[in-house]
């Protein structure tokens, strides 16, 4: 195992972007596929693997880049030194960042599914504040430790970590059939 923590970090360190991307979407991917078996109890012929990819995928191209980007701008607008910045942050992060983040990755999760608008628009209206609320339940504390604990070049693998339970639960949510009157 050590040997694939240093791969990893080697890795890590010579290839920042591409590291950090990969990583994200094969823990999602991951995430949906006990999405699938856990809580929807698929067995392996029922397994959706376009779903997975999607999944994958928008962890690759939108979640892991997004993420980057915000951690960056964190550094960079609140610091990293003082007893509060680890607190600093994650309140900017959970107040500021998360709310907008979770309509958005919704958005993007909806069209990759090419659900029509108001499809889209109905998972938000009836699911978004079930989703912030019990984000709450979770991140606030994990980013606590991202932010005081965690060096910047492993806050990705450790929040996408902390996220293969957070995503199982967004994945079933973001899979789930809505109806619209439409």
């Amino acid at each position: 195992m050590s040997y694939i923590w240093k791969l990893y970090t080697k890795t890590l360190y010579k290839h920042p972007w591409k590291t950090q991307l990969l990583t994200t979407g094969f823990l999602m991917g991951s995430s949906d596929v006990i999405a699938q078996k856990a809580i929807e109890k698929r067995d392996l012929k029922q397994m959706e693997p376009v779903r997975i990819g999607r999944f994958a995928i928008l962890g690759t191209c939108f979640v892991a880049p997004v993420l980057r980007t915000w951690y960056n701008v964190l550094e960079k607008a609140i610091g990293t030194v003082g007893k509060t910045v680890g607190l600093r942050k994650m309140l900017v992060d959970q107040l500021i960042f998360t709310p907008f983040f979770l309509v958005n990755f919704l958005i993007v999760s909806g069209a990759l599914q090419r659900q029509p608008w108001s499809v889209i628009k109905a998972k938000i209206d009836q699911d978004y504040f079930t989703i912030l609320k019990t984000n709450y339940m979770l991140w606030p504390g994990a980013q606590l430790i991202t932010f005081y604990v965690i060096p910047i070049p492993f806050r990705i693998i450790f929040v996408s970590f902390v996220a293969l339970l957070w995503n199982t639960y967004l994945a079933s949510q973001a899979n789930k059939n809505f109806r619209t009157s439409e």
